[in-house]
């Protein structure tokens, strides 16, 4: 018997609805829980510095600006039009970032990146689209390219999967190896490099050890 695949990934009228109702849904700019968890993932990033990187889901690029003062180049994507436009909007004055409205999996950018960044994104996909934009996400990851992956733990009803669910999936695909786990009641947060053996630790990477 084959198993029941999770519902349906939440599709564009789904995003768009939520940004018609609110300019910030959740709350990314002004919540104490936000500002924290976005110092935490920065902080958790292995490399000082990366050449070009990758953030699908971006929403209203609080966690946009941010990156950029850690990346040479950055492109950033929404599903939804109203937070592609918020985001654009705050990164106006940062020309190495684009901000674009994209569908993923089934608009994955073409070329490799040295930084992915799944934050808050996983658990909106089904069984196959999840499936599909981990292999995209491990494949345009250059050898040794960090992976980030944070998401909320609590249940929330409308969603395909859990974030705990979404990072089990993450943790199976071949060619990852977890450096770092971040694991608290509310979120997790977790770096993965791009490798078939075992992750080098930064003091190792830096000559400390």
């Amino acid at each position: 018997m084959t198993a029941p695949e999770t519902p349906a990934t939440l599709g564009p009228d789904y995003f768009d609805a939520m940004y018609q109702a609110a300019p910030d849904p959740w709350g990314f700019e002004d919540r104490w829980y936000e500002q924290r968890k976005y110092a935490i993932s920065l902080a958790l990033l292995p490399d000082q510095r990366y050449h070009s990187a990758f953030e699908p889901g971006c929403s209203v690029g609080v966690l946009t600006a941010m990156l950029a003062r850690r990346c040479d180049r950055l492109l950033s994507c929404d599903v939804a039009a109203g937070a592609v436009r918020a985001a654009a909007q705050r990164t106006r004055d940062l020309p190495h970032v684009l901000v674009q409205r994209r569908q993923i999996p089934r608009q994955w950018p073409a070329g490799r990146f040295d930084l992915i960044v799944f934050s808050e994104i996983l658990y909106y996909f089904a069984d196959r689209d999840l499936e599909q934009v981990l292999a995209y996400g491990v494949r345009a990851l250059r050898p040794g390219g960090t992976l980030l992956a944070v998401h909320w733990r609590h249940p929330v009803t409308e969603y395909p999967r859990s974030g705990d669910d979404a990072h089990r999936a993450l943790a199976a695909c071949p060619g990852l190896a977890r450096l770092v786990s971040h694991d608290e009641e509310d979120f997790l947060a977790e770096i993965y490099r791009r490798t078939d053996g075992q992750p080098v630790s930064v003091a190792r990477a830096t000559g400390l050890v």
